[in-house]
């Protein structure tokens, strides 16, 4: 597999990331220097829950600001980056093969789960986007089926970018910078960590059953299914390779992974913010 091709998991963290000096930012700044350029982008975002999967089929991604009471310098930020409708169709058929039911829309932009990490990574927003929405009820095997299916991308030309984030407790977040990170959100995120590291695939699938305070970290699963797809995509096996953890207000991971043989050279670690 060609190291630019590596399906990779991003946290995304909170809508104002890109005007916050935390690790996370730089991480995903200098993201695409350990990269070639990929010819186009499938986001699959936490932020898109459909019934079944559903593809962005557009000439142009508009700028979706999902969210409310951020200052007002969030709501002026675009990413205008092109769509591509043959590879919307290009997913459609993969998914059909694998006897997976989908949808296009032909009206959606991009939700920040897309644009925040996009934004920093590919600041021009002149690589082609695609955007993949989750299905929340289905749970992670659905969305490792979904990874799989579209794996052919891979060998396209076609990064994918699955955007979540690695602990997502809202309830506990104070909106606060500078929180130490409480033991929960620790032990959750390191024996996940250690699951993918070891390739036990069937403990990643009942993590909510076999990791430590899953559904605390997790109350609702939307924002760590992404990352199966990314497993999926990569192909039965294959290594996985975290490239970053930090953490930001204390309950939100920022970690980042990438799916598949090579490696890549980039900070795996940083600073707690």
């Amino acid at each position: 597999m060609s190291e630019m091709l590596r399906p990779l998991f991003l946290s995304h963290g909170a809508p104002t990331l890109p005007f916050e000096d935390v690790a996370a930012r730089d991480f995903l700044k200098h993201l695409p220097a350990a990269l070639p350029r990929p010819r186009a982008i499938l986001v699959v975002s936490a932020h898109w829950e459909t019934r079944v999967p559903t593809v962005n089929a557009v000439e142009s991604n508009r700028t979706i600001h999902d969210f409310a009471g951020f200052p007002e310098a969030l709501y002026q930020l675009t990413y205008p980056a092109p769509g591509d409708p043959q590879l919307a169709d290009r997913i459609v058929d993969l998914l059909a093969e694998a006897g997976l039911p989908s949808a296009t829309d032909t009206a959606r932009g991009l939700d920040h789960g897309a644009w925040v990490p996009l934004m920093l990574a590919w600041p021009d927003a002149d690589i082609p986007v695609v955007q993949l929405s989750v299905q929340s009820q289905l749970g992670p095997g659905h969305h490792l089926e979904v990874g799989r299916a579209i794996a052919p991308l891979v060998e396209e030309g076609v990064l994918i970018v699955a955007s979540g984030s690695f602990t997502h407790d809202l309830s506990s977040w104070r909106g606060q910078a500078g929180m130490a990170e409480p033991e929960w959100v620790t032990e959750f995120a390191d024996w996940f960590d250690a699951a993918l590291g070891e390739g036990r695939t069937c403990d990643l699938l009942a993590y909510r059953r076999l990791a430590p305070h899953a559904q605390r970290n997790h109350p609702t699963e939307e924002h760590l299914l992404p990352l199966f797809v990314a497993l999926g995509a990569a192909g039965s096996g294959a290594p996985v390779q975290r490239l970053h953890a930090s953490n930001t207000y204390g309950v939100l991971r920022m970690d980042a992974y990438a799916f598949g043989a090579s490696t890549i050279s980039t900070n795996q670690k940083g600073k707690q913010s």
